[in-house]
């Protein structure tokens, strides 16, 4: 029993280690991960995109605007002028805060009482939101606590006291700061990407292994009809998946679906084009299904934690944001939660589309030259 359990092992330690590429799947790959991930998976909030409008214009207001920039927490990003340009930077996601200081935030302080500032959150990402809320009061609480120092050393033994700023928050797109609103949307992006891509993985390898890819090389069908009727029945699973998991989120946590349908119809199919695309380009170059579903879950791991589904990406290092644009997840992940939560169109989606589409077409292109390769 011993021997026949020691030839065992020898034959599948050589099977599996033969191959060059199974050995850097299983070594390299995991160290490569760990030092990408021990960077960019980090639940710290900074660097937070942020938007002023300063009504004011004064010497406190540009004071207050100095401290929530200086605090480290705060990236500022552009000063804005109207009111029309608060809706589209936060439809966009190119800000999470804006800070509006209104006119006469100056007076009111040396006349005393409560003044109101207001902040405007991105409540889309309620666990982000949430913090950022806590750092706007934590920051507000000091900026008070030096107006009553700097006017205790102008005014000794004066009864004059400075006027209190008084934060007003509201969330946009998640008015209670809930989790599933967020993270439903993100869950119909990862399942449909390693649902299609899984299947896709094993499309052409299956074949290779009961050996029937030699009966459809010399088979007169096309190759483009082997590849559309490989992939075809996965798209229609993809489909099927995004309207089962919505219909879900939709009953059960009551996510609301503000957005077009035809756009998150386009979206899907602009993302399945790289979802299938990956996954065929694993099936080419790999020989074996267990080689094939290896490489798979090395890629469908750090896809999604690069993605931005539970770590903001501008919190990663900038090596780490260049390496998330070339990952389809993070476009589809901006486009899903924008059609659900924030009810925009294409007018703010457009760069996450042009993106699916480059990487779509690019990644399927690569994958079917590949495959005309191997069947030469």
């Amino acid at each position: 029993m011993f021997e026949r359990l020691k030839a065992m092992l020898i034959k599948e330690f050589i099977q599996v280690f033969r191959d060059p590429r199974m050995r850097m799947v299983l070594f390299v790959l995991p160290a490569l991960q760990t030092v990408i991930f021990g960077y960019a998976v980090n639940m710290d909030v900074k660097n937070i995109p942020t938007a002023i409008m300063d009504r004011d214009n004064s010497i406190e207001s540009r004071d207050l605007a100095a401290i929530l920039t200086s605090s480290g927490h705060f990236k500022l990003v552009k000063r804005i002028s109207g009111e029309g340009e608060i809706s589209t930077l936060l439809d966009r996601g190119d800000v999470r805060v804006v800070l509006d200081i209104e006119h006469g935030f100056s007076e009111k302080l040396k006349l005393g009482g409560a003044i109101p500032l207001q902040a405007l959150l991105d409540g889309s990402d309620s666990n982000t939101a949430g913090v950022i809320m806590g750092y706007l009061s934590r920051l507000t609480v000091a900026y008070n606590t030096r107006l009553q120092l700097e006017y205790a050393a102008l005014h000794q033994g004066g009864a004059l006291q400075p006027g209190q700023v008084q934060l007003v928050t509201r969330a946009w797109f998640n008015d209670n700061l809930e989790s599933p609103p967020f993270y439903v949307p993100a869950v119909i992006t990862n399942i449909l990407f390693v649902i299609t891509m899984l299947l896709s993985s094993l499309a052409i390898v299956r074949e290779k292994e009961i050996g029937t890819i030699e009966q459809v090389i010399v088979t007169p069908i096309r190759k483009s009809e082997f590849i559309l009727g490989k992939t075809l029945p996965f798209v229609l699973i993809g489909y099927i998946d995004v309207a089962l998991i919505s219909i879900v989120g939709t009953l059960v946590f009551h996510v609301p679906v503000r957005g077009s349908l035809w756009l998150l119809f386009l979206a899907t199919t602009l993302f399945l084009m790289s979802s299938l695309g990956i996954g065929l380009l694993i099936s080419t170059i790999s020989q074996t299904q267990q080689q094939a579903m290896m490489t798979a879950f090395f890629i469908i791991f750090p896809a999604m934690l690069l993605s931005g589904f539970a770590f903001p990406i501008e919190n990663m290092p900038l090596p780490v944001q260049w390496l998330t644009l070339l990952n389809p997840l993070r476009y589809y992940m901006v486009v899903i939660r924008g059609i659900f939560l924030k009810g925009v169109g294409m007018a703010a989606l457009w760069q996450q589309l042009v993106g699916l589409t480059i990487i779509g077409m690019a990644v399927l292109g690569f994958a079917v030259a590949r495959f005309r390769k191997t069947l030469e």
